[in-house]
């Protein structure tokens, strides 16, 4: 019996998945699977964490020694859910927390993190993959989200978000905030939507800005079917209070805040 016919053996008698020894090792289950499938071999740092968390020998997990199972008193009980595991191991730091109470199946807190792709799941997750009710991590999905890729459902935060509020460099949402924004409120650098504020906007309806195309169209440069073009030194009060007039009569049906952010741009913007 060699190596991969053994580590397949011990993990089985552990009741351990791929993706199980995998985390305890603070590595991919990729990895796990090409040692199982004879693909590659563990360097001598991973083959002695696992003889040390097996309790056999390095000749035995090597298949020098004769094949005959390891007695009882060296066959590890299934491991039960971690709480906190660390592990450093060349290949990669490896943090992980997962709390013992649940909600909905999922633990309340799950914090996963390291250089590879650790993923966290739960109430609160918190990982380099992270996906829960509160989410955190470099990609992050759930109802609450904050990430470099950020979905969420009421909320997303990071440098790609998408969802119902959207805050980030890049933002798709019902209202998003961004350098490129899109949205049916949309804020940012470069803004589309139903209504949109920006640098360069463009709107089914309205949009106020420095280059703008919307209906209504409200900046320096300005092409719609009404257009209030506003000087390089800016917009009057006359001409403020115009403006303000003819965005409350373009959104007669919008949520008062749609016509405050469009009215609050104008002025700070175009002031």
């Amino acid at each position: 019996m060699d190596f991969r016919e053994r580590l397949f053996e011990l993990r089985r008698q552990a009741g351990l998945s791929q993706e199980e020894l995998a985390n305890l090792l603070g590595l991919t289950r990729q990895a796990v699977q090409k040692w199982e499938a004879g693909a590659s071999r563990p360097d001598m740092d991973n083959l002695t964490a696992l003889a040390d968390y097996f309790h056999v020998s390095l000749d035995y997990l090597t298949g020098r020694e004769a094949a005959s199972p390891p007695s009882p008193e060296h066959t590890p009980a299934a491991a039960p859910a971690p709480t906190v595991i660390h592990h450093y191991y060349h290949e990669g730091w490896h943090y992980e927390y997962k709390s013992k109470r649940t909600l909905f199946g999922l633990p309340l807190v799950h914090i996963n993190l390291g250089r590879r792709d650790n993923w966290a799941r739960g109430i609160l997750a918190i990982g380099n993959i992270a996906t829960g009710f509160v989410a955190l991590g470099g990609v992050a999905a759930g109802l609450f989200t904050l990430g470099g890729v950020s979905f969420g459902l009421l909320l997303a935060l990071g440098a790609v978000a998408l969802g119902g509020v959207s805050v980030g460099g890049a933002a798709i949402g019902l209202l998003a905030w961004g350098g490129v924004a899109m949205g049916w409120l949309a804020v940012g650098g470069c803004a589309v939507g139903t209504y949109a504020a920006g640098g360069v906007a463009a709107a089914s309806r309205v949009a106020v800005g420095h280059v703008v195309s919307a209906p209504l169209a409200i900046g320096q440069i300005a092409d719609g079917v009404k257009t209030i073009l506003v000087p390089m030194e800016g917009l009057s009060d006359a001409a403020l209070m115009e403006a303000h007039a003819a965005i409350a009569e373009a959104c007669p049906d919008a949520p008062f805040f749609v016509t405050r952010i469009l009215k609050f741009f104008a002025w700070a913007e175009l002031r």
